[in-house]
């Protein structure tokens, strides 16, 4: 094969995404922190699935529209730092075949060289050992056949082995990936990529994964009808359109159907639980699919979680007149990224306008953060991420609002609650970015949750199922005990600065664990003051902000 046309580069798009998704659970597998938030290939699977979503309907030689289309998809998809990343990799190479009707396979070369280019720009400090070196020693693989003759097979397959080989040496670039004993999770999502193109090329398109399409945890609610019977976007009294999977884990509670669908039933209507041995979806609307979340996990893993705005999809689709009498304008629109209804409150209470659920397993894609203030009079945007994994998304979907947007780079909700009490709706939008922005120095972030695996980590010993405590992303404790962990990470995480701590209560969290460790802390520092929320937050038992 000489030349890719549309077509074909279509084909090998999809075959991409088909592997990717199959193979996305394991991907997730490879999250470093035992911590039950390993999305990278979760995030990737979506971002790439909804570049693929945008070229299955076409029928186009040109193989620079599809690019454009492909680059589009991935755009508004773009999920956690992974999607964000795979969908720069693509933007530079679909920019690279923008006008061609097809492309050689030394023009294939030069467009992956782009997409490597591209993608470390993106990426203020690029890390080695990740998806990025494995996209740029498989690109600097390919260009060896520049020149040569070489088919358009003959390069992908080169760059696939490199690809690969370059995933095997990531532990050897980021020590973290070697102590723990797996390769970097993007690097890995990349090369089922690149397993679907060369499939595509040589005739072997991968088939979606017979499992999946054969199991009897298939989707048979009618979403076209989620909404239909609402007169008015006021009738709606259940909002969220929550959707999930849970993967039964042993040592969990054991599942039984009929005292599930009777709980999952108290947190809203339209109901729907199909289960087999291993695994239960749920579909439900709800008002709080925090809480959902929360009392599903004690049954096992979640996987394949979404929720909608119901509201919104009503709004959009029947054009309700109501919502012309619901629009504000807002000199400046906040968007903050929160998890749990609680700290949603909090939020509101100190100033945001518009909450994103989401956060730690549930990362907004870019078109998420573009869409919450879609048809609002809004003239200028600041956004909180409030975690490292949505920063990139946060950043582009800034680039593609046709408003001033600034991103004030938060990675934990305590950081974004410290950096809204520097907001001053006087000031301007670059003022107030340097204020919010500085605000985030003087806060130590905590977390209490559980391990989901045996592993030992920055010296830490850690089985399966205990209480571990995190400070500024690094693991220093690891217990039996929650309370005994909460207790040790706080007095760790004090100094003779620190005037005031904040616990917010989440999944698994009581008030009497914390009054108890706050008693056996104000016996040695009785000059910090604290402040308790229920935070209501999924995964995280405890977060703690420490300033």
């Amino acid at each position: 094969m000489d030349k890719i046309d549309g077509l074909m580069f279509r084909r090998m798009i999809l075959s991409g995404a088909r592997n990717l998704k199959k193979n996305a659970d394991y991907v997730d597998s490879l999250n470093v922190f035992p911590v039950p938030d390993g999305d990278t290939g979760t995030n990737m699977n979506l971002s790439m699935s909804s570049g693929a979503a945008e070229v299955e309907p076409l029928d186009d030689m040109h193989i620079g529209n599809v690019g454009k289309h492909f680059s589009k998809g991935l755009l508004m998809g773009a999920r956690g730092n992974s999607g964000v990343i795979l969908s720069q990799l693509f933007r530079g190479f679909s920019k690279a075949i923008e006008t061609k009707d097809e492309i050689s396979a030394d023009e294939f070369i030069e467009a992956l060289k782009q997409g490597v280019n591209t993608a470390y720009k993106a990426v203020m400090k690029p890390v080695e050992g990740t998806i990025l070196t494995v996209a740029k020693d498989a690109g600097k693989k390919a260009e060896e056949f520049n020149e040569s003759n070489a088919s358009v097979i003959d390069v992908m397959t080169a760059t696939l082995e490199e690809a690969k080989a370059s995933l095997k040496r990531t532990p050897d670039l980021l020590p973290v990936l070697k102590e723990v004993g797996v390769v970097d999770s993007g690097g890995q999502g990349l090369v089922y990529v690149y397993e679907g193109f060369l499939s595509a090329l040589t005739g072997e398109e991968i088939a979606e994964d017979a499992a999946e399409t054969d199991s009897p945890v298939i989707d048979d609610h009618d979403h076209e009808n989620d909404f239909n019977d609402f007169m008015s976007v006021d009738d709606i009294e259940f909002g969220y359109c929550t959707e999930f999977m849970v993967r039964f884990e042993d040592g969990k509670r054991e599942f039984k159907e009929d005292e599930f669908r009777n709980e999952m039933s108290g947190f809203g209507d339209s109901l729907l639980v199909i289960n087999d041995d291993e695994i239960v979806k749920v579909h439900v609307h709800t008002e709080t699919p925090g809480e959902a979340f929360t009392y599903a996990a004690t049954y096992g893993e979640l996987i394949k979680m979404k929720v909608e705005n119901m509201r919104e999809q009503f709004r959009t689709v029947h054009g309700d007149t109501n919502h012309a009498a619901e629009k504000q304008a807002y000199d400046t629109a906040i968007i903050t990224v929160s998890s749990g209804e609680g700290i949603n409150e909090l939020f509101k209470s100190i100033g945001v306008t518009h909450v994103i659920n989401g956060g730690q397993t549930m990362n907004p894609a870019t078109e998420d953060i573009v869409n919450v203030i879609k048809g609002e009079d809004v003239k200028q945007v600041i956004i909180l991420p409030n975690n490292k994994n949505i920063i990139m998304a946060a950043e582009q979907a800034a680039e593609v609002l046709e408003i001033p947007a600034a991103v004030v780079a938060s990675t934990s909700i305590p950081e974004g609650l410290a950096s809204m009490l520097s907001f001053n709706p006087e000031a301007s939008l670059e003022d107030n970015k340097k204020a919010m922005s500085e605000s985030l120095e003087h806060v130590q972030t905590g977390q209490v949750t559980y391990s989901v695996r045996d592993t030992k980590i920055d010296g830490v010993d850690i089985k399966k199922d205990q209480h571990m405590g995190i400070a500024e992303g690094k693991i220093i404790t690891a217990s039996d005990s929650r309370v005994d962990t909460l207790n040790t990470l706080i007095k760790k995480m004090i100094d003779e600065d620190t005037e005031i701590i904040t616990i917010l209560i989440g999944e698994g969290g009581t008030e009497e664990e914390v009054e108890a460790v706050i008693e056996d802390i104000e016996g040695t520092h009785e000059d910090v003051e604290f402040e308790i929320h229920n935070g209501a937050q999924p995964v995280y038992s405890y977060l703690i902000s420490v300033e």
